[in-house]
């Protein structure tokens, strides 16, 4: 079975059993470790021959024809928002006016929850969004090339190093604004497949990861772009949590009102909320 999923600690953490033949009955797996923009973008291809993803929630409502969001193994949760950096001090909302802001992905949660606040929080609107990979983002405010960065992942931990400042923590304002958890990041099947069992390897492979978590650590740190393994850990805590396991009533609602908004604000097609579950 052909998986893609990123090299981030939380992905290689919750699929190392899958990928290791760990799991009985479990497929074969032929991983292919890709940024989220590159995924979201692999599973938008027509003919694509990727049975299982891991992809934004933001890029969803372009796959659902052919793809089925798995309930288990993707990234939702509280206090694992995206972060709005700049260079300096603390700057106002107001003075990304017109301005140039990196981003990881234009399919991506981040995306979408950027776009929310700064209809709310930037008046008439930012200048130039800048597409590149999220490794690059920090590097780019800090040498001046970018006005301001959205980042994800371990950034959260490292920003301070590159001397950004933090403008927003996007996952703070969605909480506040709806009081759901923020979901990030979804796993998808092909709907021609066996989608029960792919669900329940999946989740056997979660299970596992917490149940012998000294298994994967060095697979987790071989593919880290953060190579601390404090950094890496903090990662896990952060991301692999209760919704990974099962997304659960308030992970529906919170996926539901992200592109429902979105969707009303033209940056994804509008879905049928009944297609998110298989």
């Amino acid at each position: 079975m052909k998986i893609a999923f990123s090299p981030c600690p939380n992905d290689t953490f919750v699929f190392h059993a899958a990928a290791h033949g760990l799991i009985p009955g479990a497929p074969e797996l032929e991983v292919t470790y890709a940024d989220i923009d590159i995924t979201n973008n692999l599973a938008s291809n027509p003919g694509s021959d990727l049975d299982v993803l891991k992809i934004s929630y933001a890029a969803l409502p372009w796959v659902l024809d052919e793809y089925a969001l798995i309930p288990c193994g993707g990234a939702l949760g509280r206090g694992c928002g995206p972060l709005v950096l700049t260079k300096g001090g603390q700057a106002d909302p107001s003075e990304l006016s017109g301005r140039r802001v990196a981003v990881p992905s234009e399919k991506s949660t981040a995306y979408l929850l950027f776009r929310l606040w700064a209809t709310q929080n930037v008046p008439g609107g930012i200048g130039e969004i800048v597409v590149m990979p999220f490794d690059q983002i920090m590097p780019a405010v800090r040498d001046g090339m970018i006005d301001a960065g959205l980042v994800i992942h371990e950034a959260r931990f490292t920003y301070p190093s590159y001397g950004l400042s933090l403008m927003t923590d996007l996952g703070s304002w969605w909480e506040s604004d709806t009081g759901l958890p923020i979901p990030l990041g979804a796993i998808i099947a092909k709907r021609s497949l066996d989608l029960d069992a792919i669900e329940d390897w999946i989740r056997q492979s979660v299970e596992y990861a917490w149940a012998h978590p000294e298994a994967s650590r060095e697979y987790v740190l071989s593919h880290a772009q953060e190579l601390d393994p404090d950094v890496a850990q903090q990662h896990i805590d952060l991301y692999v949590n209760d919704f990974t396991r099962n997304l659960g009533d308030d992970g529906y609602a919170a996926i539901t009102s992200l592109l429902t908004r979105a969707a009303g604000e033209g940056l994804v097609p509008p879905i049928d909320p009944e297609a998110l579950r298989k």
